[in-house]
């Protein structure tokens, strides 16, 4: 079938994106994606076309060699080279931001979907595959306008999500009553987790769901790991809730163990983010960031259990390390807790405890090598085969249909 992907990410650090896209080609499928600012000289992968929307001043193609960032979630803004650390913003400065933060995103959305949907209109679909709510309503007109299937493609319990910016309730509730009403319209909706298929059906009435988890295809090698861990690694964004803080005083506690952030960052909140001993570092591509987890020993899955979206989240992170085959030191939240107990994957800690996020780490080096042994053990089931199958039985439902 023809494939019309829509995303607000650049695509080349959107490993979500790209690993359906790659697949949904392989299989036979002719996928291009619409994303927003993609890297000028990056080349998709084989099968796949994408065209890029400038959300500032248009639309614009870009083609290339980059590879995809140390980012599993596909955040557009990266680090400065060098030293990441940034003056914090005048109190005045900060606050005109946090004010103006939703307006401003509103603006750039309304220019990506104005973008977007010229760029489709002259593009043949069987299939319209929204990426995100922000795409929802777009990829309704055009499947409608096209005849064509829809696939809603949450990548989180969007009306869950962490808030950084002015409350917006009005448009909150707008959003939810938009969201439950057309995705009880798609053909099909793909979500990232069991936790949020769960509030998805609980709270929608959606029985259309299936899992297709954020994880990765296992390495053609197994990496080397050392004898025992060096240290530990946070490979993602670095913003707010993200229990980064508690990482950066836990840091302080482990002497001759080297912790270390790396990824894009939200710069306001980098800016007053105070690391510490904890290295924070630009957004790698993504084998570079495999070597250095797999060099470290651990890796760090962190984040707060403030709001639901985190609370039945499977991140990328957790999937990554289970890739490298390295055990991990997950927040004891809810969903990702689960998943670490149920394949002994690594050690927990309580959110916000950094004395307690210390002795996770400590446990985890004495532990390592029985650790090592379960993350190996739950490889397969936790790998991109699973759930490219996954993904695949959709679109064959959607051929049969």
């Amino acid at each position: 079938m023809r494939v019309l992907m829509l995303v607000t990410s650049d695509v080349a650090g959107d490993s979500r994106v790209v690993r359906e896209a790659s697949t949904l080609a392989a299989a036979g499928h002719a996928v291009h994606v619409i994303g927003r600012g993609v890297p000028s000289g990056w080349q998709p992968p084989a099968g796949v076309t994408v065209s890029s929307v400038d959300a500032g001043t248009g639309l614009r193609r870009d083609r290339g060699t980059s590879e995809p960032s140390a980012d599993p979630g596909g955040q557009p803004s990266a680090l400065p080279a060098g030293s990441p650390v940034r003056r914090a913003l005048p109190p005045h400065l900060r606050a005109a931001r946090w004010a103006l933060l939703p307006r401003h995103n509103a603006t750039v959305l309304a220019r990506f979907t104005a973008g977007a949907a010229a760029d489709a209109a002259g593009r043949d679909a069987d299939v319209v595959h929204a990426h995100d709510f922000n795409t929802l309503a777009l990829a309704t007109r055009l499947a409608e306008a096209k005849q064509a299937r829809l696939v809603y493609d949450t990548h989180e319990f969007w009306s869950g999500r962490p808030r950084v910016g002015r409350p917006t309730p009005y448009a909150a509730r707008r959003d939810l009553a938009a969201e439950r009403a057309l995705g009880a319209r798609a053909d099909a909706v793909i979500t990232v987790g069991p936790g949020v298929a769960g509030l998805l059906r609980q709270e929608f009435g959606w029985e259309h769901v299936t899992v297709v988890r954020n994880s990765f295809p296992l390495p053609e090698t197994p990496y080397a790991l050392p004898d025992a861990p060096t240290g530990a690694v946070y490979a993602g964004r670095m913003a707010p809730y993200r229990e980064l803080e508690t990482v950066a005083d836990a840091a302080r506690r482990l002497e001759g163990l080297r912790l270390t952030a790396i990824g894009p960052a939200d710069p306001t909140w980098l800016a007053t983010f105070e690391p510490g001993p904890l290295e924070v570092r630009p957004a790698l591509p993504l084998p570079e960031a495999e070597q250095m987890i797999a060099e470290r020993g651990l890796a760090l899955v962190t984040h707060s259990a403030r709001w639901v979206n985190h609370r039945v989240a499977l991140p990328n992170k957790l999937f990554l390390a289970v890739r490298v085959g390295v055990p991990v030191v997950a927040t004891d939240v809810d969903e990702l807790a689960g998943v670490v107990r149920q394949h002994g994957l690594g050690t927990l800690y309580a959110p916000g405890d950094a004395v307690g996020l210390a002795r996770a780490v400590r446990e985890a080096v004495e532990r390592w090598p029985e650790l090592v042994a379960a993350v190996r053990a739950a490889q397969p089931a936790l790998s991109w085969d699973v759930d490219a199958a996954a993904l695949l039985s959709v679109y064959r439902a959607l051929e049969r249909g």
